[in-house]
């Protein structure tokens, strides 16, 4: 009697909002992909802040395929969701490398997000073996803003995909803007991969992209290895301090790559 108490007196039966256990049962007519959401993961990825907050217990709740909602709301791109999943205690490192927070955000080019995982301590040169590190996978998509954040904020410049390098992955790109901001933050232009090869030979010999490398062939200026060891002597998630130093402007500006 009691459990059809509510389609007899037409009320509403209790739902999951009404428990504090919150579950999304698996859905037949739904993609296995996502079957086993809970409403936490489907409002991450839809940036639903509010309901996100009613759902917040679930924090690092984590789906058959290791999607966790900071994974989910990285996908969609959320800033405010990240930030609010961190600030309930979102674990930043991955159970699984399945689904890497910081991976997934540089990948698909969310820098605001990227910001706010390495606030909270993500790993900021974490490699997976099938994606390798942030910053390579930034580069291998093109991602401007996520290469150049993660850069300032002190990750590994040749730390790639096994002995693939971000350069190497720029220069399958052909993108001379890339390969300028790794190289002007000290990437090993001599670099060899798996194949023995250098950045410079994954490239035509006539494009301007090769012409660019072998411009900048040769040991770094002394101005340039002063820069970064100074930076290297801040270490990851701390050169902001460099705004602080009593120094003329225009040298903390060339320290920030300004």
């Amino acid at each position: 009697m009691d459990g059809k108490q509510g389609d007899m007196d037409g009320s509403k039966p209790a739902g999951p909002r009404d428990s504090p256990d919150i579950r999304l049962l698996s859905n037949p007519l739904m993609s296995d992909a996502v079957s086993d959401w809970s409403p936490m993961h489907e409002a991450a990825i839809y940036g639903h802040q509010l309901s996100l907050r009613n759902l917040i217990s679930q924090v690092n709740g984590v789906t058959t395929d290791w999607h966790t909602p900071l994974f989910n709301a990285c996908v969609s791109g959320s800033r405010d969701c990240v930030n609010l999943l961190l600030q309930h205690g979102a674990s930043v490192q991955p159970e699984s490398d399945l689904a890497s927070p910081i991976h997934e955000a540089a990948r698909r080019g969310h820098a605001e997000c990227v910001d706010s995982l390495i606030a909270y301590g993500s790993n900021i040169d974490h490699k997976i073996s099938h994606l390798g590190t942030p910053l390579y996978l930034a580069c291998e998509n093109q991602q401007r803003a996520c290469v150049k954040k993660l850069l300032e904020s002190g990750a590994d410049v040749n730390q790639g995909k096994g002995q693939d390098s971000p350069l190497h992955a720029v220069a399958r790109t052909a993108s001379e803007e890339l390969a300028c901001l790794l190289m002007d933050f000290g990437a090993d232009t001599q670099a060899k991969n798996a194949e023995g090869k250098r950045p410079v030979e994954l490239v035509p010999p006539d494009s301007p992209l090769a012409r660019l490398f072998l411009e900048r062939e040769g040991p770094p200026s002394l101005m340039q290895l002063c820069r970064l060891r100074i930076r290297k002597c801040f270490g990851i998630q701390q050169h902001h301090k460099i705004t602080k130093l009593v120094l003329p402007e225009d040298l903390k500006q060339f320290l920030l790559h300004l």
